[in-house]
């Protein structure tokens, strides 16, 4: 297990936990050596294990296409106007275009598409993990019917986390001075339904510290679905991942997160979100849930009621998550370059963390 260096604190102002005594075991320009390495050979495994073809995608899409992601479902994009006056939103991430430009492209069952995914995202709060600028890669295949079930995410789900401990044990190969591998070698699933149920006085954020502690990797499924208490595990909007669809012993979800325990910070870290894409009776079903029918009008929307976009799973996978846990770093603003509170800053140098 990897060690801690002398402990964490936590700043309540900031939400920072930053350990009483770091030094980084790679230095500025062994890291972004170490960062390139990383996404080369991430990126090359995950095309090889799902038939991913790497394409270009968008920063910024027209407000009313419908395309752009509200995430959870409230956030707010960062939006201009034009001279000529459309209305332009800077991406949040790229789900719904995903599955568009599959169908543009030809793609058929069994391919896919990857791309690197930058977005802005500013009502983020910012911490150790959370950044107002997003980059990861975005990826998207297409599907069968058939293949719409929990058996074919699961199977997906694996290939995905086999491809981070290679990366991992790699890394560690690579550079010496780092800690050895940490990551369990399976990891477990487990609906968000399932959760509650073990820990009932908890909060979603204490459920997953306490399930990671316990399994070391997990993939809680259904991210969306209302639990007993009326509130979702996490927020997911209604017009790209399924959460609705009921699956095994009446449990609700084809979707979901890979998180893992993180012992540099002591909690769960999310390294992906992904899942199976809403057909047209489950987008009508989540959309009507949430009071969202007008959306149904929109361009994308009507596309994929019509039939005319093919089916599709797909998910975001966090490059500078992936390099921060993989280089044993506490912030995430040492392995990308990004805007911090001024607060953030001089506490970060007051720690001896080296922000890029």
């Amino acid at each position: 297990m990897l060690r801690l260096h002398t402990g964490l604190e936590m700043k309540a102002k900031s939400r920072l936990k930053l350990p009483r005594s770091y030094s980084p075991y790679l230095d500025v320009r062994e890291t972004e050596v170490a960062i390139k390495l990383i996404k080369d050979s991430f990126q090359r495994k995950l095309s090889k294990a799902l038939n991913l073809q790497r394409v270009s995608a968008p920063l910024m899409l027209n407000a009313h296409t419908g395309l752009n992601d509200n995430l959870n479902g409230v956030e707010k994009p960062v939006s201009f106007t034009t001279k000529d006056g459309s209305q332009v939103e800077i991406v949040q991430s790229l789900a719904k275009w995903k599955r568009e430009a599959l169908h543009r492209y030809g793609f058929l069952p069994g391919e896919g598409i990857y791309t690197d995914m930058n977005a802005i995202r500013s009502d983020e709060v910012v911490d150790n993990l959370h950044s107002f600028y997003v980059d990861q890669w975005d990826w998207e295949i297409v599907i069968t019917e058939a293949e719409r079930n929990l058996q074919f995410l699961k199977r997906v789900v694996r290939k995905i986390y086999r491809i981070i401990r290679d990366t991992e044990r790699d890394i560690c190969k690579r550079f010496p001075s780092l800690p050895g591998p940490f990551l369990p070698s399976r990891i477990h699933f487990i609906h968000s339904e399932e959760l509650q149920k073990m820990y009932p006085d908890l909060s979603p954020k204490e459920r997953e510290d306490a399930v990671v502690k316990t399994f070391g990797a997990v993939f809680i499924i259904g991210i969306g679905y209302p639990l007993k208490d009326g509130l979702p595990h996490d927020g997911r909007a209604a017009d790209y991942d399924d959460w609705i669809t009921v699956t095994e012993k009446g449990y609700h979800g084809l979707n979901g997160d890979i998180i893992v325990y993180y012992p540099l910070l002591d909690q769960a870290v999310e390294l992906s979100s992904m899942g199976i894409r809403v057909n047209s009776k489950s987008l009508l079903e989540q959309l009507d849930f949430r009071g969202e029918l007008h959306k149904k009008d929109l361009p994308y929307h009507k596309r994929l009621l019509s039939g005319e976009l093919p089916l599709t799973m797909g998910g975001g996978i966090g490059q500078s998550r992936l390099c921060m846990i993989f280089l044993r770093k506490v912030h995430i603003g040492e392995v990308q370059a990004s805007v911090w509170p001024q607060e953030t800053m001089e506490e970060c140098l007051a720690a001896g963390i080296p922000m890029l």
